[in-house]
């Protein structure tokens, strides 16, 4: 059973930051996605840095300010060469994970090269978990150094699957052959996959076990308002896999479920 959204945006502004390939026209209140929490009995969940807003996580920080932290955190977006004491303060403001968003080109960062070693040793100190938003085919090369690296990595929506059969899908074969216990999936936004993703979902959940995959709304849904909403996004996790979520929530985020009366 889902009782966590593990991947929403909340943003009142969306002024976004030179380079932005896509800036909504409307916010995403933090009162709003409360309510879908409310009326999905939802326990609590994480609000990811979105994606036009660029490293300045204020707004993120503003919203996770007023929430139990017991029960919601984030995942923020910070430079590589972000130093000690702030992002000491992100993780005193309940921050538990950084997110690489990498599609559309971006450059991969070089594992080995001393400023992105260095980036990760303080990542792994403070134990935060890596999150990475990359196309299937480039992941599946790097899913090998990426997870070597001695922190939890976080794969976003599905690991967006390049094949339709799964069973010939490069990023799908490179997890079930890895079988490394700090490698966690997102099921989240499969409407950004240009095909049915149930096939690959079962074939993850296979080599991954439900202890290693959370489900996220993706809420707003930005650049797909006009086909998801969070009611279907939610009939279909849940419809993925019938066990509880608690134990890969704890693991990652430290979150811990509403007792309900």
């Amino acid at each position: 059973m889902i009782d966590f959204d593990c991947h929403a945006h909340v943003y009142e502004q969306f002024i976004a930051v030179e380079g932005a390939r896509y800036v909504p026209n409307a916010s995403a209140p933090l009162d709003k996605w409360l309510e879908h929490q409310v009326t999905h009995g939802l326990s609590g969940g994480v609000i990811v840095q979105v994606s036009f807003l660029g490293t300045d996580n204020s707004q993120l920080l503003s919203a996770l300010a007023g929430l139990d932290k017991s029960r919601f955190t984030g995942v923020a977006v910070v430079p590589i060469d972000i130093g000690a004491e702030e992002l000491e303060s992100l993780v005193d403001q309940g921050i538990r994970g950084v997110r690489w968003n990498l599609v559309h080109g971006a450059a991969i960062p070089d594992f080995w090269s001393k400023p992105v070693s260095d980036f990760l040793a303080k990542l792994r100190s403070r134990n935060l978990h890596l999150e990475i938003h990359l196309e299937g085919p480039r992941l599946a090369d790097i899913l090998d150094p990426l997870t070597d690296q001695g922190l939890k990595v976080v794969i976003d929506h599905f690991g967006l699957p390049s094949e339709a059969n799964p069973l010939r899908d490069q990023m799908v074969t490179a997890v079930k052959s890895l079988q490394r216990e700090n490698l966690y999936m997102k099921f989240s936004a499969p409407y950004r996959t240009p095909f049915d993703l149930n096939p690959h979902a079962h074939e993850l959940l296979s080599a991954l076990s439900v202890d290693r995959v959370v489900w996220g709304s993706d809420w707003p849904h930005t650049q797909h308002e006009t086909v998801a909403d969070f009611s279907g996004c939610i009939e279909f996790g849940r419809s993925l896999w019938p066990a509880s979520d608690n134990s890969a929530v704890t693991s990652l985020y430290g979150l811990k479920r509403l007792q309900r009366v």
